[in-house]
């Protein structure tokens, strides 16, 4: 673990008619592995093709045709687990779980139950400033995914499209560790972050490529503390299943109104029954899709296509060593690096593309300075347009030029401002820009000590305001600033102003 203190969070609590409830929650994500080709097959993994042009005959269940590892996605299953602190289990093994889908060819899934290539780990979720939890992650086993079934195209049939089919998916399945909806949203995007950086998933949940089962519960105040010291799961009350969710804002509220419902029910002195459901936002409502299977229910049994999956601790050694820094590393480095506070370090670290380009802007500048220009310039004008930093018209190079400017002292704020709205819309060298339409700061103090003495001597009556309320001095700076154009050196005018007022 890395030295960071915090508070663990109070679970989320809902008054019932009969008393408090508390929420218990678990999670899991299924991750698309980024892969070019599918788990089994060379089929393409792209995203938007034509329907079943993406498809290899072991895909599509052509008699005969046997599913062959794909050695990357096993690799890229590896570096997620080292990613989450989580051991990596040297033997691991395939099974079928068997159940019927239209989109599904072979009548069977290929994943992992008995035998999963990743064990227990662990998630830091950051809940605000000083507050955060240790979400435990059970396993992380790999699946291929199924295809989709399409029902929109015609009104008396339905189409399959198996692009998707044979994809290669991690599962990741936390512990019931998780107390509330925000915690929850705040657990699936600290995994996306941590997946994006290892560059195991892009973690497009528009696309499906990142998605969530929320399985929800209730239980009474200091039912999960026996169950902590027990885990006997009876005291978690009875868990249902919240298929799919491909956002943030979707997974807090049907967790909410799933809880709700339970209570009401539990209230009502009848009994929840385990099952899987799917969230309507339109509605706002779960509603029944199947009941719960159990693993039973899916005849598990051992892949005979497939032998046990068997790698080197050596292999393990070297995929850790080539690990990225990992964004709680990244934030504490910024802090400590760049002197910068731990707030901005989140901000700038929440995205790996984000982070790589503030530290280009910031080589051999004041972190500081760099890091409010990114932020506050840079990402709110990319937010105000709806760009990502990949497409942004300022590059780092330029806008680093901008801060060296603004830290030398040849152009002040506003111009630099100014000079930021030009590279936006223009593009250019900074420094040029600066030159050649003559924006450099003016330093000279006799020629600001000229234009302060004009302002004094226009405005008597607002001096002798000025000398009973010394804030009034800024008034005088300010005109002096409107008259250079903003030109002058803001700290030599204060200075020149409070020394001829007398202040």
């Amino acid at each position: 673990m890395l030295d960071l203190t915090y508070e663990t969070p109070r679970p989320k609590v809902i008054a019932g008619a009969t008393g408090d409830w508390e929420l218990v929650i678990g999670l899991e994500v299924h991750a698309q592995v980024a892969s070019k080709s599918k788990l089994f097959s060379g089929a393409s993994t792209t995203f938007g093709a034509e329907p079943n042009s993406n498809v290899a005959f072991v895909d599509a269940a052509m008699p005969g045709m046997l599913p062959v590892i794909n050695a990357f996605c096993i690799e890229q299953a590896v570096r997620t687990g080292l990613g989450l602190k989580a051991a990596i289990n040297l033997t691991s093994a395939f099974d079928r779980k068997n159940y019927f889908y239209p989109d599904l060819p072979q009548g069977y899934q290929i994943s992992q139950l008995y035998h999963p290539i990743v064990g227990e780990g662990e998630i830091l979720v950051e809940m605000g400033s000083g507050v955060a939890r240790i979400v435990r992650v059970e396993r992380i086993h790999l699946e291929q995914d199924a295809g989709k079934s399409i029902h929109d195209m015609d009104p008396n049939m339905s189409f399959v499209d198996l692009n998707r089919t044979g994809v290669a998916l991690m599962e990741i399945v936390s512990r019931p560790d998780i107390r509330g909806p925000e915690e929850a949203a705040a657990y699936v995007l600290k995994l996306r972050q941590i997946l994006r950086y290892l560059g195991t998933c892009d973690g497009n949940m528009q696309n499906g490529n990142l998605r969530a089962d929320v399985n929800v519960s209730v239980c009474r105040p200091g039912d999960y503390e026996k169950y902590q010291a027990t885990q006997d799961f009876s005291y978690l009350g009875t868990r249902c299943e919240i298929k799919n969710m491909n956002s943030m804002r979707f997974i807090q509220q049907a967790i909410d109104v799933e809880a709700k419902r339970q209570i009401a029910l539990l209230e009502d002195g009848k009994e929840v029954v385990q099952e899987t459901r799917l969230y309507d936002p339109d509605k706002g409502e779960t509603r029944s899709m199947r009941s719960k299977e159990e693993a039973h229910d899916y005849r598990y049994f051992p892949c005979p296509d497939l032998m046990p999956l068997e790698i080197e601790q050596a292999w393990v050694d070297d995929i850790k060593a080539s690990l990225p820094e990992l964004p709680d590393a990244k934030r504490l480095r910024f802090v400590a690096d760049y002197g910068m506070t731990e707030y901005d370090a989140s901000v700038l670290t929440a995205d790996v593309e984000n982070a790589a380009f503030f530290e280009n802007v910031a080589k051999g500048l004041d972190g500081k300075i760099a890091a409010n220009w990114v932020i506050n310039e840079l990402f709110g004008r990319l937010k105000k347009e709806g760009l990502e930093i990949a497409d942004s018209p300022v590059s780092a190079g330029q806008l680093g030029g901008i801060v060296e400017l603004v830290t030398k002292g040849d152009i002040s704020g506003k111009i630099a401002k100014d000079l930021f709205e030009i590279v936006w819309t223009e593009g250019g060298d900074p420094a040029a820009i600066v030159n050649t339409r003559g924006m450099k700061q003016v330093t000279d103090t006799g020629a600001i000590e000229m234009e302060v003495d004009r302002i004094i001597a226009q405005n008597p009556s607002q001096v002798e305001k000025a000398k009973v309320n010394p804030k009034l001095a800024g008034w005088f700076v300010g005109q002096v600033m409107k008259a250079t154009g903003g030109k002058a050196n803001p700290q030599a005018v204060n200075e020149l102003v409070a020394a001829k007022l007398g202040l």
